[in-house]
């Protein structure tokens, strides 16, 4: 009797230690041990910025390009983008792709932050990165979740919407805190960025270039109107050494690809990973696009400028030459495929840009060149309209084109500009309306709009802010020709966020593409 409790305790002490060893044994067992717990800072931003430009040059081609007059879908269907006709389902692929690699980009600041992997440069990056998208997100959508967003690892899985003059005072606090942050140059890990590899001071020109982009969308707002076209003239005028911008190609924000027909290779093209050979050259060019580069004998249709006779844009001639399908066009017209964009699987042998390395535009020179035209025009900054003009115009070609033209004073510029009739006129008004009407406002938005081919939405954007370049319209236009206003939110948002929901709707407007968002109403 008296050694029970001695037999019970030794028993109790080999179950004890048995339970011990599995549990051991089964943490062990199931701890990967390749994967790691944790994520450093330069792990995460090339992902992300390669889904952010998959999304945004497959929107670009599909949805910007269609609505802007760069193609033209053969179809007579309903839901064509090109006749205004937007399926609602539209507006779901980038707001979730957008949203889902935000979560990388806010946690790359987060990593950069902690002491123990505390990096300046990539603290800033992050936030150029991040208003970078929600710039695009807010653009596209008008009120969207900011503020609360991303943060569902907080149990926020209903977050609400911010308004969007806050989401831009906001971007703007984070544009100017990453110039701060980059100024200090803190070394990042090289391979981790594939837009600059690892050249800080560029990123705080994409930073500063990006805030005049978004500076100049909202200038002609009335309540923010002076204070935002004074922040303009400090950076441009003023303190230029401390807002350092784009000031030529090899500052241009993008992601060159590899070049390749490799649709799971690294850094293959989205052109060629997502869109098929068949759809890429199926699409027609549009009169609109091509018509004038024809006109103007411009260099990047040029078959001899290109190689093996096709353009540098990589462009076929249609049955009847080099001509384009009018857009807008209605449904039964009949309308057969003309000039398009060689695909790939086309001819191996010829130049498309479904390969091509320089699609992956995120922001070019060219665009700030012709932000400073725009702000000189209206006597914002000091400086010609005509000098940034002509320097936005060299620019946008030498990005196709760097052997052809280098600079505004290449005599095979001066002689294009002269011979397409492209030289400024300072004595047009600054601005006019109506289809064929010639004004300055015109002559650099109509450049511009060249500038940002394949650059996500932008030329959409700009349309909506400044009505250039001024498009014609056609027959088969729905939504009483007028063209979308933004994208409605996604349908899931309704059932997942109900309340947030219903506070955007009644906040902003109609749930509808026709609803102005904040920048667009006087």
């Amino acid at each position: 009797m008296k050694n029970t409790p001695i037999i019970a305790y030794m028993l109790l002490a080999i179950v004890s230690l048995s339970t011990l060893s599995c549990t051991k044994d089964f943490t062990e067992i199931n701890t990967d041990p390749i994967g790691q717990r944790t994520s450093e800072a330069h792990q995460l931003l090339a992902p992300a910025l390669v889904n952010i430009l998959n999304t945004n040059m497959r929107r670009n081609w599909n949805f910007n390009n269609q609505l802007m007059q760069v193609t033209v879908e053969l179809s007579d269907s309903e839901g064509r983008v090109f006749r205004y006709d937007i399926r609602r389902d539209v507006a779901d692929f980038t707001w979730n792709n957008w949203y889902v690699n935000l979560t990388d980009l806010k946690d790359i600041y987060t990593i950069a932050s902690q002491p123990e992997s505390l990096n300046k440069s990539y603290q800033g990056i992050s936030l150029i990165t991040q208003a970078w998208v929600y710039s695009l997100l807010t653009d596209t959508y008008g009120d969207v979740p900011y503020s609360e967003a991303n943060a569902g690892r907080e149990n926020n899985l209903q977050p609400a919407f911010d308004k969007q003059k806050d989401i831009y005072a906001d971007m703007f606090a984070k544009l100017e805190e990453a110039n701060q942050l980059l100024k200090e140059g803190t070394p990042i890990v090289a391979s981790s960025d594939p837009v600059y590899q690892g050249d800080i001071s560029k990123w705080r020109r994409f930073g500063n270039s990006l805030y005049l982009r978004l500076l100049l969308r909202i200038a002609g707002k009335a309540e923010v109107a002076a204070a935002t076209i004074a922040k303009i003239k400090e950076m441009v005028d003023t303190h230029p050494a401390a807002y350092p911008v784009f000031e030529n190609n090899s500052h241009t924000a993008r992601i060159l690809w590899n070049g390749t027909n490799s649709s799971t290779a690294v850094y293959s093209s989205p052109f060629m990973v997502n869109i098929r050979a068949v759809d890429f050259r199926n699409m027609p060019i549009a009169d609109f696009f091509l018509g004038k580069l024809v006109n103007w004998e411009d260099p990047r249709i040029n078959p001899a400028l290109g190689v093996g006779g096709v353009p540098r844009w990589g462009i076929d001639r249609g049955p009847d030459g080099w001509v384009g399908v009018s857009s807008g066009y209605s449904p039964g017209s009949g309308i057969v495929i003309q000039s398009h964009f060689n695909s790939d699987a086309e001819n191996p042998a010829k130049l498309t840009l479904q390969t091509d390395p320089a699609t992956g535009i995120i922001m070019n020179s060219a665009e700030v060149a012709f932000i400073q035209a725009e702000a000189a025009a209206k006597g914002w900054i000091s400086g010609s309209p005509e000098t940034y003009y002509y320097k936005g115009i060299a620019d946008a070609i030498h990005y196709w084109l760097p052997d052809y033209i280098s600079s505004p004073n290449d005599p095979n510029f001066i002689r294009y500009i002269n011979e397409a009739e492209l030289l400024w006129d300072p004595s047009l008004p600054l601005d006019a309306t109506g289809f064929g009407s010639k004004s300055q406002l015109e002559m650099i938005h109509i450049q511009k709009y060249y500038a940002m081919f394949l650059v996500d939405l932008q030329q959409w954007f700009e349309y909506r802010r400044t009505g250039h370049p001024i498009l014609p319209k056609g027959p088969g236009l729905v939504n009483g020709g007028q063209m979308p206003a933004r994208l409605n939110y996604p349908l899931i948002t309704q059932s997942t966020n109900p309340t947030s929901y219903k506070n955007a709707v009644e906040a902003q407007g109609a749930d509808n593409i026709n609803t102005l968002v904040w920048w667009q109403k006087p």
